[in-house]
C-alpha cells in the first residue's frame, strides 16, 4: 500500500473519531443559557458573526438569544454626571441555546471565540440560580399562594424566618406577609423568589 493510501486510511479513521467526540453532545432539546469565552474586547463582533450565521443557515430554533452583561455606572466629570454602560464580564458573552453538533459547532467555530465555558468538551449550563443573579431572563417561578398560607423566607435579608401570607399581587409576583421578629409581627414585601411555601 502506498503511504498516500496510508494516510488517506489515517484521516478517514481520525473523521471517524471527531465525528463521534461530538455525537454525544446534544445534552437535551431545552434551551439553557451558556457562558462563552471571546478574545477580550471583541465581544459584539462574536455576537453579531454567531447572529449572521444564524440567519444565513436558519438555525433560529437552535440558538436563540445572545447577551452581553452589561451595567450603568455614573460618573461624575466637572461637576456633571453621566452614565454609561459598561460590560459586566469582559472576555465573556452569553448565550441561550440547544446544544446539539451543528449549533455547538458554529458558536465554538466562530471567529474570537476560545471556548465554552465548562469541563471537557461539553460546555455546562448556567443553573436557574445563576440566570437570576445575572439577571439576563426573568425566572418564571410558578407559585399558587393565597393569603394565610405559611411560607419560609429562602434569600433577602429575612432569609430563615417563616410567615404567613397577608396579600399577593401575582401580575407581579410579589406578596405582603407577617413575620414574627423583633418581638412582634412585622408585615414586609417579598418576591416569589425569595419565598417557598410550606
Amino acid at each position: 500500500m502506498s503511504e498516500d493510501k496510508i494516510k488517506d486510511k489515517q484521516a478517514d479513521v481520525t473523521q471517524i473519531q471527531s465525528a463521534s467526540e461530538y455525537d454525544d453532545l446534544t445534552i437535551d432539546n431545552v434551551a439553557r443559557w451558556y457562558v462563552v469565552h471571546t478574545y477580550s474586547g471583541h465581544e459584539q463582533k462574536v455576537k453579531d458573526n454567531i447572529l449572521k450565521i444564524v440567519e444565513s443557515r436558519g438555525m433560529g430554533d437552535l440558538i436563540l438569544k445572545i447577551n452581553i452583561p452589561t451595567e450603568e455606572k455614573v460618573e461624575i466629570k466637572n461637576g456633571q454626571r453621566k452614565s454609561r454602560k459598561v460590560k459586566q464580564f469582559i472576555g465573556y458573552i452569553l448565550i441561550k441555546m440547544k446544544v446539539t453538533n451543528e449549533s455547538w459547532y458554529v458558536v465554538r467555530n466562530t471567529q474570537g471565540v476560545t471556548g465554552f465555558v465548562g469541563q471537557g468538551k461539553k460546555p455546562v449550563p448556567l443553573t436557574a440560580e445563576e440566570v437570576r443573579r445575572l439577571g439576563i431572563e426573568k425566572v418564571i417561578v410558578n407559585l399558587k399562594i393565597k393569603p394565610g398560607d405559611t411560607i419560609k423566607v429562602i434569600n433577602g435579608p429575612f432569609e430563615g424566618h417563616n410567615g404567613e401570607v397577608i396579600e399577593v399581587d401575582e401580575e407581579h409576583e410579589t406578596l405582603r406577609a407577617k413575620i414574627f421578629m423583633f418581638g412582634r409581627e412585622t408585615p414586609v414585601d417579598l418576591e416569589y423568589e425569595q419565598i417557598d411555601k410550606l
